[in-house]
């Protein structure tokens, strides 16, 4: 399984390692992922999701259904 947001689509970027010298080599940023059970009560199940610290806050920002719907029209989660 790819490290990739379930519902933002946030995925590793690359950038570059800079030491005292200024020397610069490749490195990757990986997203901070964590697996999370929800319950819908919309469609009375549970949901486990694999999904950014920062869907998370979302998540308690705006609500499960609210979140889901936007992953769903953006294309990140499908139906």
């Amino acid at each position: 399984m790819s490290r990739v947001c379930q519902l933002t689509g946030k995925r590793a970027m690359s950038g570059n390692h800079v030491s005292f010298s200024n020397k610069k080599n490749k490195r990757k940023f990986d997203v901070n992922l964590t697996r999370k059970r929800f319950y819908i009560p919309e469609e009375d199940r549970w949901v486990t999701l694999r999904i950014s610290t920062s869907a998370l806050k979302n998540i308690n920002k705006k609500g499960i259904a609210a979140v889901i719907k936007e992953a769903r029209e953006k294309g990140y989660l499908e139906q």
